[in-house]
């Protein structure tokens, strides 16, 4: 996925993002510098898209999000606080157009999505391993049947509990991180945490009982 704000062919020089000061960028973004923005958007273009394909498991709406995103970054910009996280500020518009699309999708369909379904799933076109994630449940996943097994898992949660738990044990984020993005206190997301993780297993063994005995069916 190549995003784009106006022209940034020409942003990347001989400067990596990776090297540029991210509050640097911010605030000469701020001042009106489109290059720096662009960079901006260089920077974490994918990690929202793959965030926002988590959680709608649709390539092409998730790219349309995606992109909204930092469209939506970019006019409310002036807005931005500098003390505050940039990348958390993007999490948390990703999170709520996320939500916006599913909840639209659900209202078109009358129902929920079915990751059975390849047609309405990532299967063939995005990997439904989850990558990044480092803690709890989910990092003790190995196998890509099992990952698989996570992924519709999760999906099948609640969009609260899903948004906090792929934002802790997915992309990374803290406890405080979490609550900004959500704008909710610490407390509120540790009791979301524990109760997707908490859903979570009990979702898990249920699947994975069913696989092993059918998988002992002669």
């Amino acid at each position: 996925m190549n995003l784009v704000v106006e022209d940034t062919s020409t942003i990347m020089t001989e400067t990596s993002t990776a090297q540029v000061d991210i509050s640097e960028l911010v605030h000469r973004a701020k001042e009106g510098d489109d290059e720096a923005f662009g960079m901006l958007v260089e920077q974490y273009q994918d990690k929202i898209y793959g965030y926002v394909s988590r959680m709608l498991h649709d390539p092409e709406e998730a790219e349309d999000v995606a992109q909204e995103v930092f469209i939506r970054a970019y006019q409310n910009l002036a807005g931005f606080r500098e003390a505050a996280s940039f990348p958390t500020w993007l999490y948390r518009i990703a999170t709520n157009l996320a939500i916006d699309a599913a909840r639209s999708r659900k209202s078109r369909w009358g129902e929920t999505v079915s990751l059975d379904e390849p047609a309405e799933t990532d299967a063939g076109e995005i990997s439904r391993q989850l990558p990044g994630d480092r803690r709890g449940t989910v990092s003790q996943v190995e196998s890509s049947h099992l990952q698989q097994i996570v992924a519709e898992a999760i999906a099948q949660l609640s969009a609260k509990l899903r948004t906090v738990i792929m934002l802790y044990d997915i992309e990374g984020l803290s406890y405080e991180e979490i609550a900004q993005v959500l704008g909710c206190p610490v407390g509120t997301v540790k009791s979301r945490l524990f109760n997707a993780r908490s859903q979570l297993r009990d979702k898990l063994e249920k699947k994975i009982d069913v696989e092993h005995w059918l998988a002992e069916m002669p």
